[in-house]
């Protein structure tokens, strides 16, 4: 549901590869791994654009990867001879093929050839409906309004010299969108691909797929503004790359490849920011390509490896959708939301608790997952474009702060913060505190206490707040249960739930981590 080396053999073990094709027909959808790539006559230079050299050095990562150089020609004329070629990946050194048994038998008889991959698992996009309606009264969307906007306002930060990249579903209409029109004013989208079909160049105003909008309701989350009347997002004056690699008719493995191909295209453009709001798990059209739930162990689908690749390799903050299978069986977060370096985002309630729709953590990671959250009437595609937007002002505020550095950032201006939950992560980021943070500056609002049976909760009148919000947890970030409590004049008592070790308490800008002591 979409909720949306360095040797050969390295990345035959990192890219462990997930897809096929219809089952009618024989052929069926592999990876080709090559053993090696002609590192002698490499010359950086040549194949990288003066953008990437410039972030490279600015973060100090190497500007000679394995995962640049090219294929070898001759390799891939070979296979071409033998079968159908899909598409090549530099980072994989492999190129993806529709193939018979019988020439995948020959392939392998090359000896160029490292090993073969037949893939089992798919990706898929959530379908979740765009249907945030933003409140033209108010000067900022519900989202930002509660994450100090003004503060990044009244800085001069409004993303303005970041590059941003958004793959997506599609972006029909995004030129009929009125938060959108500055944009193309400005000339800020400054490229676009579709990687369902190349042919297709009417990005804008002819519709490929039932989910061809979902991109543009994303783009207005990170860059939206009427002017003088709205604002949406925070990156309002960056630019753009746009990449669609979601094929909204159908739900078939391919799809991967164009999320590959989209990720390497903005990397070689010198792109530090992407934005995917797609999320892979379940509900394919054929069910036995449907992940399992202890796949999302940050290692297993390949979206995830490409994605901790772009984080620690290539310096790229990739910003993903936790997934909206909350209300479902599935429960956890879907990939790449699952990669380490990511930076995953949940969604809220107007009352800063857990959307009902929105994915938790899985446990068996041995880190937090989804890092922040922030609110969304409709999915969580919705709240990491939110997320997106916030990152691009901090990038323009410190242009050699590195994708992690970033990261941390956004966690530390979170209202949880240091206490985490894999509910809503570290909670929702504010750009008042992330600017003190980054001035050194930021006051901490939060304690531990230590306590037996119970704890009382006096009321404050100096605090407007009329609830405290309660994350129960069995550990230090696992959630047992979130919980809302009516805040009166007289004291309230908060008693420990059966299993609960810990629990997070929000009372107005407070937060106080419970220890029950046994």
């Amino acid at each position: 549901m979409k909720s949306l080396g360095l040797k050969i053999g390295f990345f035959a073990y990192f890219f462990s590869l997930i897809f096929s094709t219809n089952a009618q027909t024989e052929r069926q959808k592999y990876w080709v791994f090559f053993t090696q790539k002609d590192a002698v006559n490499y010359d950086y230079r040549q194949h990288l654009s003066a953008k990437t050299i410039q972030n490279r050095i600015a973060q100090n990562l190497s500007l000679v990867q394995f995962t640049d150089i090219p294929l070898t020609p001759k390799y891939i004329q070979m296979v071409a001879q033998e079968t159908q070629l899909a598409y090549q990946s530099k980072w994989l050194n492999a190129v993806s093929v529709l193939a018979t048994p019988t020439e995948i038998e020959q392939i392998q008889k090359f000896h160029f050839v490292n090993s073969i991959s037949q893939l089992n698992h798919s990706l898929k996009v959530s379908k979740f409906a765009p249907n945030f309606e933003p409140n033209e009264k108010d000067k900022f969307g519900n989202a930002i309004a509660e994450m100090s906007p003004q503060s990044f306002i009244k800085a001069g930060l409004n993303g303005k010299g970041i590059t941003i990249g958004v793959i997506d579903a599609g972006f029909y209409g995004a030129k009929w969108n009125n938060y959108l029109k500055h944009l193309f004013k400005q000339n800020k989208i400054l490229g676009i691909k579709d990687l369902v079909n190349p042919k297709h160049t009417k990005y804008f105003t002819q519709q490929q797929s039932p989910s061809d909008d979902h991109g543009v309701t994303v783009l207005q989350m990170i860059a939206g503004k009427v002017p003088d009347k709205k604002q949406d997002g925070f990156a309002t004056e960056s630019q753009f790359y746009l990449a669609r690699t979601d094929d909204g008719n159908r739900e078939f493995r391919g799809e991967e490849d164009y999320w590959i191909s989209a990720m390497e295209w903005m990397d070689s453009l010198g792109v530090r920011l992407i934005n995917t709001s797609l999320g892979y798990s379940l509900d394919f059209d054929d069910p036995n390509e449907n992940y399992k739930p202890e796949e999302m162990n940050g290692k297993t689908s390949k979206i995830t490896q490409m994605a901790q690749l772009a984080s620690k390799e290539k310096g790229i903050l990739v910003i993903v959708s936790a997934g909206n299978e909350g209300l479902g069986s599935w429960k956890v977060l879907s990939a790449p939301a699952d990669a380490q370096g990511v930076l995953s985002v949940g969604a809220t309630t107007s009352r800063q608790m857990k959307a009902s729709y929105s994915s938790k953590g899985t446990e068996i990671l041995p880190y937090l997952k989804p890092e922040v959250a922030c609110f969304s009437m409709s999915g969580t595609s919705f709240s990491a474009p939110i997320i997106t937007g916030f990152a691009a002002c901090l990038m323009q505020r410190d242009s050699t702060a590195s994708a992690s550095e970033i990261k941390h950032l956004i966690e530390q201006s979170s209202h949880l913060y240091p206490f985490g939950n894999n509910y809503i992560g570290y909670g929702i980021p504010n750009a008042q505190k992330a600017l003190q943070v980054t001035e050194n500056q930021s006051s901490i609002n939060s304690d531990s206490i230590q306590v037996i049976e119970k704890f009382e909760v006096i009321p404050n009148p100096d605090i407007s707040a009329t609830n405290v919000i309660l994350f129960h947890k069995k550990d230090t970030f696992r959630v047992v249960k979130q919980e809302r409590k009516n805040i009166g004049k007289k004291p309230i008592w908060i008693t420990r739930p059966k299993d609960v070790r810990r629990t997070t308490l929000v009372y107005g800008n407070k937060v106080t981590e419970i220890l029950w002591q046994d």
